[in-house]
């Protein structure tokens, strides 16, 4: 009988000493709860009326929403009576464990972040950056996704990618195409001019302002170099790059305008 009236009196301690707190904790954690999802919907729709990317909306939200939790959580955890100066510790313990372990994913997290925040290119532009060229197709908070012209799929460390050089050929909406045309020694430079204008004109994706340039580059070995630079819309310049070079070599070989190839004059003496 002293046994069960000993367990009885242990249990009936146990139930008015931390049964008060173990209900607070339990309406604390539901009413956290219900606070923290009004709280991150009403941000989440603020995100939207600010025309924020959705791919950043979804992060900061997501992260507001894993931050606000885990404050609850501790809170919870300290009505319960649990000491929090350990638990803290431990907590970092393990976190400065995990980052150490995880050290290359955090920093391509971080790259992740800085990219979604600053924007230095977004879906759909074409970049050349860590060796590769391609459009982005996707930005991810780890790694960035690209597909080249020959439809590979290239997934690039956000890490490298937010701290190393890159060229965003979509940034601005014009771009300058650049070719150099090589005529013979002797030819007329006057009318090789000419005809590249000739040709330039009658395109009508070449933008007449800024106005092309044509002009001598060089008296190389085997040549004199022309250089002409043109303008146009960044969707027209690889149409005008292969269309143009196509369409000089046409004209050059009607008008009597010689392309030389390298060659080299060898004098035996005996």
């Amino acid at each position: 009988m002293e046994t069960v009236q000993s367990i009885s009196e242990t249990i009936h301690g146990i139930i008015m000493n931390y049964g008060p707190r173990l209900i607070g904790a339990i309406i604390t954690l539901i009413v956290g709860m219900w606070i923290i999802s009004i709280l991150t919907k009403g941000i989440r729709k603020r995100f939207e009326k600010k025309e924020m990317d959705p791919s950043l909306r979804n992060f900061l939200n997501s992260m507001i929403r894993i931050l606000l939790k885990l404050m609850l959580w501790i809170s919870v955890i300290g009505m319960l009576g649990v000491e929090m100066t350990s638990f803290i510790a431990i907590l970092g313990s393990v976190g400065f464990a995990i980052g150490m372990a995880l050290s290359g994913t955090l920093q391509n997290f971080a790259g992740g972040v800085m990219i979604l925040l600053f924007k230095p290119f977004k879906t759909g532009d074409f970049l050349e950056a860590q060796g590769y060229m391609g459009t982005v197709s996707e930005i991810q908070l780890f790694n960035t996704i690209l597909k080249t012209p020959d439809n590979k799929t290239i997934i690039i460390p956000n890490g490298g990618l937010s701290t190393g050089s890159m060229v965003n050929f979509s940034t601005e909406k014009q771009r300058r195409v650049d070719f150099v045309f090589g005529i013979g020694y002797g030819d007329d430079v006057d009318k090789a001019k000419q005809v590249l204008m000739k040709i330039i004109e009658a395109d009508s994706r070449i933008l007449k302002d800024p106005a092309p340039f044509i002009a001598v580059t060089e008296l190389a070995d085997s040549s004199v170099n022309l250089v002409v630079r043109v303008w146009a819309e960044a969707a027209d310049y690889w149409g005008i790059h292969f269309d143009l070079i196509e369409n000089v070599y046409k004209a050059f070989d009607k008008e009597g305008l010689n392309i030389p190839f390298p060659q080299m004059d060898v004098h035996i003496q005996k």
